[in-house]
């Protein structure tokens, strides 16, 4: 197979290379899938460079994200069961209970996504929604239950309300922006450029604001006393905020209105004047994502439940960028150059071919 191995830590993404690397075999536990798309991610930046709080011993795989085929089930045998599974060398065994089968299409996360091969446990993955792409689907892992657990799971938010969406063009925040609306809410998104306003539109937003101009608060709230009639509410009840903008947006949050923390990709760490919380009866809540699988397990469940009902309802769509596309491993230094530069939208995510990697397998 081929893959993006990082043997020591680089300064960016320029500096990946591609490998062959024999192709894994058919495992107890997990599932072998030939990969046809993998989703980049900003943590994945951090990563090679040693910079993230999760840093697998060297040598290892990069990117986290996949579509792909089932081409081996778990090769385990269990008691209970006398269920047939066949694996890609055209062994035998026995296992019960496998949600997928061979020649099914699948979406998930496991480190080592760089790569036109994988192995991934049962919990991991997803059955890739009818009608969808790989490449939507290699975006789905990571960004929608984030912005489904903050907007439904944590803020709870009702038909009516007012949601205003950070970052809006980005990942989390083109899902947010689908899911606001699912809900019946009315979306304000911000974001830095025409075309990035452009596409909040195009996925459902109600208005835009360029958030570089610094009276972004206060043409919120004017949109708000405009079009916000009958409650005498002037603000918005809840803020999506994956950028690190919680403070300023205080100015433009409604009585109870909900500050949804969710990441601080502007790189700032803030501090909040709490007086300004009491003052407008406001509650800053949290989000975690990635530990709810240790946290609650239910949770999970329910969230991507729920994501699957708006998708089979039409309400939620993929997010793939597609102002430029990028096909086969050797481009996701460029992918995740362009992710890096914030010169995106939606989800970048690297394409492969059906047959990528099988020519590095014969010659190992």
């Amino acid at each position: 197979m081929k893959a993006v191995q990082i043997s020591q830590y680089v300064s960016g993404p320029h500096e990946l290379t591609v490998t062959n690397l024999p192709t894994p075999t058919p495992h107890p536990d997990k599932y072998l899938i030939k990969i046809r798309a993998c989703g980049t991610n900003f943590f994945d930046i951090l990563q090679i460079q040693g910079k993230y709080q999760h840093q697998p011993p060297l040598p290892w795989l990069a990117g986290m994200e996949f579509a792909g085929v089932v081409i081996a089930t778990p090769t385990g045998t269990s008691s209970t069961s006398g269920a047939v599974a066949s694996s890609i060398d055209g062994t035998i065994s026995t296992r019960t209970n496998h949600q997928f089968k061979v020649g099914d299409r699948v979406f998930g996360a496991n480190q080592g996504a760089y790569a036109t091969h994988v192995l991934a446990a049962e919990q991991s993955l997803f059955p890739v929604p009818e009608g969808w792409s790989f490449a939507d689907a290699a975006g789905v892992y990571v960004t929608t239950p984030t912005a489904y657990g903050a907007l439904v799971t944590r803020a709870k938010t009702q038909p009516g309300e007012w949601v205003l969406v950070h970052a809006g063009a980005g990942g989390v925040g083109l899902s947010a922006v689908q899911i606001a609306k699912a809900l019946g809410a009315v979306v304000i998104a911000t974001a830095g450029s025409e075309r990035k306003r452009q596409v909040c539109l195009d996925y459902g937003a109600d208005y835009v604001i360029d958030y570089r101009n610094k009276d972004w608060p206060q043409q919120v709230i004017a949109l708000c006393a405009k079009h916000r009639t009958g409650n005498g509410k002037a603000g918005v009840d809840v803020v999506y905020d994956p950028v690190g903008m919680i403070d300023v947006s205080i100015k433009c949050i409604a009585w109870n209105g909900r500050l949804l923390v969710i990441g601080f990709a502007g790189g700032n760490i803030e501090k909040v004047a709490l007086n300004r919380v009491l003052l407008k009866n406001i509650s800053i809540v949290g989000l975690h994502w990635g530990m709810y699988n240790t946290k609650e397990t239910e949770t999970v469940k329910e969230v991507w439940k729920g994501i699957f009902d708006l998708i089979a309802s039409g309400k939620l769509k993929g997010i793939t960028y597609t102002d430029k596309t990028y096909k086969g491993l050797e481009t996701i230094p460029a992918a995740l150059t362009a992710l890096g530069a914030r010169d995106t939208w939606g989800k970048v995510v690297v394409e492969l071919g059906e047959n990528e990697g099988e020519d590095a397998r014969s010659k190992l």
